[in-house]
């Protein structure tokens, strides 16, 4: 089930192979080998530093909008600030792709992200508007971070300070709900109950409510994990809202969307987090819609 990271192999979705030995070297491993000693970070510094992003909605069509807000324009836009921030990897948190996931979408998605690719990789979430097929045939993503789930596409992530475990809800293409199934649930029983004590942090695409578009069995995966004091967070995404919440002794945190707001009220942007094995500090980078809380930074304490 699980995969050691050989040297021949990328160890993300998407990156660059020149970056390959300078991201093992900066204190991340990318493998789901459950028992394996974490590598050590940058001399000097503990963290996991991270960019966040989610519901980016890359279409085909450059000119495409919606709301005035232009997705493609956008994530062209804020590259080079997550560049700049010089972060050890980055994550995508679902609805990558505009509507349903076209192959001309993905190719657009990845030659915008090329430029970020070569500094560190880069992990894609599948949301309700991806699609795996054609995701998989333009990323083309490694298999050496990824769990044997059929169907499904679940990357775990190791650092010293660390685990983060990217959970894939995908259920309908275009479709509003999501659902993990059974068998990514089974494997999530599995996995929590051998992995050691390090800190987990899960990210997942939909909402964690009760309505017809959120998480559908997010009960049960919540009946899951509250056993676990070892899980501290749950980022999510779906409903391009900018919040903070807290379930069952766990954390949880609405990322905004880059591609557009549902209303004037939220940010479009992106989140730098610095990962520490005590909790994480995130700053908003407000790239348009309400930009009240830019810069603002919220720090989150384990508990």
């Amino acid at each position: 089930m699980y995969h050691l990271l050989h040297a021949n192999h990328m160890p993300s979705l998407f990156s660059k192979e020149t970056n390959r030995r300078s991201f093992i070297r900066n204190g991340v491993l990318t493998t789901a080998m459950i028992g394996l000693a974490p590598v050590q970070s940058q001399e000097g510094d503990d963290s996991f530093h991270l960019a966040l992003l989610s519901d980016t909605h890359i279409p085909a069509d450059k000119s495409n909008e919606y709301r005035g807000f232009r997705p493609w324009e956008n994530l062209n836009r804020i590259m080079p600030d997550v560049i700049a921030a010089k972060p050890q990897a980055a994550l995508i948190n679902g609805d990558a792709a505009r509507l349903t996931g076209e192959v001309e979408d993905y190719r657009e998605l990845k030659q915008l992200l090329n430029p970020l690719a070569t500094e560190c990789p880069i992990f894609i979430g599948m949301g309700n508007h991806d699609h795996r097929e054609n995701f998989h045939k333009v990323m083309q993503p490694g298999k050496d971070n990824t769990a044997e789930i059929e169907n499904k596409h679940v990357v775990v992530i190791e650092h010293p300070a660390v685990r983060i475990v990217q959970l894939d809800s995908l259920l309908y293409v275009d479709k509003v709900a999501g659902l993990l199934g059974k068998a990514q649930r089974t494997w999530l029983k599995t996995f929590l109950n051998q992995v050691d004590d390090r800190p987990v942090v899960f990210f997942v695409h939909h909402t964690l409510g009760d309505k017809d578009g959120d998480l559908l069995d997010a009960d049960r995966m919540f009946q899951i994990l509250k056993p676990h004091t070892k899980v501290k967070a749950i980022f999510y995404g779906h409903s391009h809202v900018y919040e903070y919440g807290f379930r069952e002794g766990k954390h949880l945190i609405n990322l905004p969307a880059v591609g557009y707001n549902f209303n004037d009220a939220q940010p479009i942007g992106w989140i730098n987090a610095r990962f520490k094995d005590n909790g994480v500090d995130l700053t908003l980078n407000a790239a348009g819609g309400n930009m009240s809380d830019h810069g603002k930074t919220t720090s989150l304490r384990w508990s």
